[in-house]
């Protein structure tokens, strides 16, 4: 028997406060139960604008704690109530001074399983990520879920083929890109990079964008999410870039087996003949 996991993705656009964005996300997540769907994951930062086009002390106020800030413990709760595994990013604090880009993963009965934090960092026009956000320190942890192993890269981390290849060599089955990237930025790598990091690294991926234009700047979120398999081909139809969207779609697990065994990626690397990649 084939084994499908059915894995859904939410692109939206800001509703100008956190109550009505995390209430829009939780209905997204209780439509996508109904259709079946056994994960389910958000955008970047999912509950705030994208703060990060203007740098800004105020913004700091969209930080929490993980996992005891409100969204977090909030998440649990529904992912008890759907029976669905979910990834939250959020903006994370630690302590004072001390702020993450972040992304927790809640198995589906609510526990928290752990979190991600973005290893890089962009400060660039409109991303100005390094005023907010210390480089990621929590390595490259792949969950046990009840749906399978699943991993988190965030946003500008696709740029960067060394954490793709070590979320496979950990084990990943499935790997959520939440993101916030804008249509004049790099729209033409968008369905470029991801598909390239799963067929390198022989797993599925969920590429996530946000929608729309927000009041910090004039960035314009193309949406395009998708799914796309070990063999880098779309699963289902990207969703569009212009509107809100969920997508839920069926990945056959057992593609990752067949695709490793037919292309041998992993059995051919040489990482005895690495040394200088990591070389400053």
């Amino acid at each position: 028997m084939a084994n499908v996991v059915r894995a859904a993705l939410v692109q939206a656009t800001w509703t100008g406060d956190t109550e009505s964005m995390v209430a829009k996300h939780e209905e997204h997540a209780r439509e996508a139960a109904r259709q079946g769907a056994k994960i389910i994951g958000f955008q970047e930062v999912f509950n705030a604008p994208y703060f990060c086009q203007v740098q800004e002390p105020e913004h700091y106020r969209w930080a929490e704690p993980v996992p005891d800030g409100p969204t977090v413990v909030r998440m649990q709760a529904l992912a008890r109530e759907t029976g669905m595994v979910i990834v939250v990013p959020v903006f994370e604090v630690e302590q004072s001074g001390f702020y993450y880009n972040t992304a927790a993963v809640i198995d589906a009965d609510g526990t928290f399983l752990g979190k991600y934090r973005k290893h890089h960092i962009p400060q660039v026009k409109g991303f100005w990520e390094k005023y907010y956000f210390k480089p990621g320190n929590a390595g490259w942890p792949v969950f046990d879920t009840a749906v399978g192993r699943v991993g988190v890269y965030i946003c500008y981390d696709r740029h960067f083929p060394e954490g793709w290849r070590q979320l496979g060599l950990n084990g990943a089955q499935l790997v959520y890109n939440p993101s916030a990237t804008s249509r004049g930025l790099s729209a033409h790598l968008w369905q470029l990079e991801q598909p390239a990091a799963a067929v390198a690294n022989e797993y599925f991926v969920a590429a996530i964008n946000r929608v729309g234009q927000e009041e910090y700047g004039d960035n314009d979120f193309y949406g395009t999410s998708y799914f796309v398999d070990p063999r880098g081909q779309f699963v289902g139809e990207t969703a569009g870039d212009k509107g809100e969207e969920l997508l839920v779609r069926d990945l056959d697990f057992d593609l990752i087996d067949e695709v490793r065994q037919q292309w041998a990626f992993y059995r051919d690397r040489r990482p005895d003949a690495y040394e200088g990649l990591v070389q400053p």
